[in-house]
């Protein structure tokens, strides 16, 4: 059975809903990532992008290139109920949906045409469907792999719907220019310019030799890219390795009580998703990033596999105690991974433990809490020690 994998790409995500919520934005050059000089671009609307903003730019070059640029917060919160509602919009189509940031997805529709129609038709009702319920628009990429599938999402952006059929495939991986290729940064670019490589089908008269001294075993990547081939699955979260959750401060910090915070929220957003899929770990690992983007990783494993929000944001916080804050951090998230999946079957309690007894009560408060923003949004239930971070 011919393959078929379609990669969602939500149009300047962030930026679209700041200009969805305030209506007085729209068709304004809107830069998300506040006013700050030493912060980064988070992303910027298409009026903005004319002017040559670009996401992960500094925001003090941002303004130099569109001075009359309305800076805006990043609302992360807003951004990620916005999120949830697109994934569960693709759920609908398919049960094989990789989530692979806040604001794009790959979907394997492989062997869903007599539920739901041709590859086509499936990427406009999504389309559709993503437009009725966010009033957002999306761009969409079909192919027979995740590799063309992104790069045609790219390719008639905004709002566009690129496909592009087997038979196709290899006349267009070999066209494609080395810059738009993932994984080929800036200075590969001049490596491979030196070997006279404009396009990706320019690798293919080069021995192979040659490729692997000068781009080391991606190599072998760039070779299968060329022939039009990616074997990498579509990968559900009920598939993955692990479920996280990160978020990158508008300034950096090492406030331990904001830190702090922003656990218990990245953990609030883990536990709720491994509670969805039904998924338990037993592995909880703490991510930081420190100013200079040197990143520190800490994990901690335990006997009983859980999907609890408490448990994780404790371990977590474990560990965050066990961090050096002398220097400032720009991002902070939490991954569970050694998972197991659960049975729903009752554990018996040691009467003595309250701490177990306090942990399995707290997961049934936790499981009426997603019921409630499941039905009436993020908003409608908070943590008491989160309630000043609206």
């Amino acid at each position: 059975m011919e393959r078929i994998v379609l990669h969602i790409d939500m149009d300047a995500f962030y930026a679209s809903v700041e200009q969805l919520d305030h209506p007085e934005l729209r068709g304004k050059p809107v830069i998300v990532g506040g006013s700050s000089n030493r912060g980064v671009v988070s992303a910027a609307s298409y009026e903005a992008r004319k002017f040559g903003v670009r996401s992960a730019m500094p925001i003090f070059q941002a303004k130099q290139r569109c001075p009359q640029g309305i800076f805006v917060p990043v609302r992360m919160a807003r951004y990620k109920e916005m999120s949830n509602h697109v994934m569960e919009i693709l759920e609908r189509y398919s049960p094989i949906v990789e989530q692979v940031s806040i604001d794009e997805a790959y979907l394997d529709i492989t062997g869903q045409k007599r539920l739901h129609g041709s590859p086509e038709a499936i990427a406009r009702r999504i389309k559709e469907e993503i437009r009725r319920v966010t009033s957002l628009t999306c761009s969409i990429g079909i192919a027979p792999n995740k590799f063309l599938a992104k790069i045609a999402s790219e390719a008639n952006k905004p709002d566009g719907l690129t496909i592009i059929p087997t038979k196709k495939a290899s006349k267009f991986a070999q066209s494609l220019p080395m810059e738009k290729v993932p994984g080929v940064g800036k200075k590969t670019l001049e490596r491979l310019a030196k070997l006279k490589v404009i396009n990706l089908g320019d690798l293919l008269a080069l021995s192979e030799t040659a490729l692997l001294k000068t781009v080391g075993k991606f190599a072998y990547t760039l070779l299968e890219y060329a022939k039009a081939i990616d074997e990498s699955p579509v990968v559900s979260h009920t598939d993955a390795k692990s479920i996280s959750s990160e978020e990158t401060f508008e300034e950096n910090t090492n406030d331990f009580e904001v830190l702090r915070k922003e656990l218990l929220l990245q953990a609030e957003e883990v536990g709720r998703r491994l509670r969805k899929n039904e998924l338990k770990g037993s592995t909880v690992t703490l991510k930081l990033r420190r100013a200079d983007f040197t990143r520190i990783t800490r994990s901690i494993s335990f006997g009983e596999p859980t999907d609890s929000t408490n448990i994780i944001y404790n371990w977590a916080l474990k560990l965050l105690e066990a961090v050096d804050l002398s220097e400032e951090f720009r991002l902070i998230g939490i991954a569970v991974s050694g998972f197991a999946r659960d049975q729903h079957a009752s554990t018996q309690l040691n009467l003595f433990d309250r701490a177990v007894q306090r942990d399995q009560s707290w997961r049934e408060v936790e499981k009426a809490m997603d019921s409630i923003t499941e039905k009436f949004g993020r908003k409608a239930i908070k943590r008491g020690s989160l309630i000043e971070e609206e």
